[in-house]
């Protein structure tokens, strides 16, 4: 998982909004929408906070563990300190951040920490237990979901003494039933293919919603690799179209996610926007003229700068949000028509439909003009 994004549109900047005013010209409502997801966008400002190291599950293709970023700091675990942290990014611009761990979960008095301080604070967080509502009402809540069916259990049900633990999808299911804060991060892959649907079905019969992420097997040679990409890529593509208000995504982004390539080139560390831009190891990635998300950074536990929004790992990384960030930030990639243009808006609006605090986040009653006009 990732970070809300601050929308770039580079570059060329009076080149873009001339070629998106001659696009729009004749849609007034694309144009309205545009304005509208670039309105909100501005007064999003991310970063990315580990706020503990601790988990009590040990799942294989963590990345957090399988690269020991659980050693490389210590936790702050003092609240004044916590504060003291908070407000200084509040202060450098921040406005949203993500909660990741480690199980954030473990330790709701450093949540609250970040709701005293920031307007959208997301909890990335395994489902075992439950983020509190009191007090955290307007908190978005991932829950992490791999492979689903049997899958799942077979990939995350472990503890960290190594004992096997199972059922975990149907203890999230019940932990989060009928809670409007909750997305599931639903990592498909290939082995998974048959339990797509039927997971979906659960997960909207127990009133959530899902975004789909890819499965990388970090403990391999190709993290990434596929036997039969164009069957998934459809599959996901059905179970979007069957279960709309359920599925939070866009057949582009579902296509660029397994084939880890959008239709002007490569995922990479040379393309990824997810860097942290503090960090000393990127002043070539950050001049070679690729978007990056503005101010972002990653912080681990006792609040050093981490290199990117994940491991590292380049070559294996397909984060999803990350994912979701590249296509947002290329908008100028985007401007060779305006069904080309209507593509990326689409993305944008489904990106923020992730978010509980965000006016994007669609339910049965709630209808995208609403979205639109809240937006503004």
């Amino acid at each position: 998982m990732e970070r809300a994004l601050d929308i770039d549109i580079r570059p060329s900047r009076h080149r873009v909004l001339e070629r998106v005013d001659e696009l729009t010209r004749s849609d007034h409502g694309l144009r309205d929408r545009l304005q509208a997801v670039k309105s909100f966008s501005a007064r999003v400002r991310s970063a990315e906070v580990f706020i503990t190291n601790a988990c009590n599950l040990r799942c294989k293709g963590c990345w957090f563990f399988e690269h020991d970023l659980d050693k490389a700091a210590e936790e702050v675990r003092d609240p004044e300190e916590l504060r003291r942290f908070a407000r200084q990014l509040r202060s450098d611009g921040t406005t949203n951040v993500l909660l990741i761990g480690g199980e954030p979960a473990l330790v709701p008095d450093r949540i609250a920490v970040f709701t005293e301080t920031f307007p959208y604070v997301s909890v990335v967080s395994n489902g075992t237990r439950p983020v509190p509502y009191k007090g955290f009402e307007n908190v978005q809540v991932f829950v992490s979901l791999w492979g689903g069916g049997p899958i799942d259990d077979e990939l995350r049900g472990r503890r960290p003494n190594g004992r096997r633990v199972t059922g975990l999808f149907d203890l999230g299911l019940r932990t989060y039933q009928h809670d409007p804060r909750v997305v599931w991060v639903y990592t498909v892959s290939e082995p998974g293919l048959p339990h797509l649907e039927p997971t979906v079905r659960a997960i909207r019969d127990n009133g959530n919603q899902v975004v789909f992420g890819f499965y990388s097997d970090y403990g391999t040679d190709d993290p990434t690799g596929l036997q039969e990409g164009d069957l998934l890529i459809n599959e996901m593509n059905r179970v979007w179209e069957a279960y709309r208000e359920t599925v939070i995504g866009h057949p582009y982004y579902f296509d660029a996610l397994v084939r880890g390539r959008s239709h002007w080139g490569a995922f990479g560390y040379d393309t990824c926007p997810s860097i942290s831009v503090s960090h000393e190891a990127h002043a070539e990635r950050l001049a070679n003229g690729n978007p990056v998300l503005r101010g972002f950074n990653t912080y681990r536990a006792d609040h050093t700068v981490q290199f990117c929004c994940t491991s590292g790992n380049c070559g294996g990384c397909r984060d999803s949000q990350a994912m979701w960030s590249w296509m947002l930030v290329n908008m100028h990639r985007f401007l060779e028509d305006t069904e080309q243009l209507r593509t990326w808006v689409e993305m944008a609006e489904n990106f923020y439909r992730q978010y509980y605090w965000s006016p994007y986040r669609l339910t049965a009653h709630r209808t995208q003009a609403e979205a639109v006009a809240d937006a503004e």
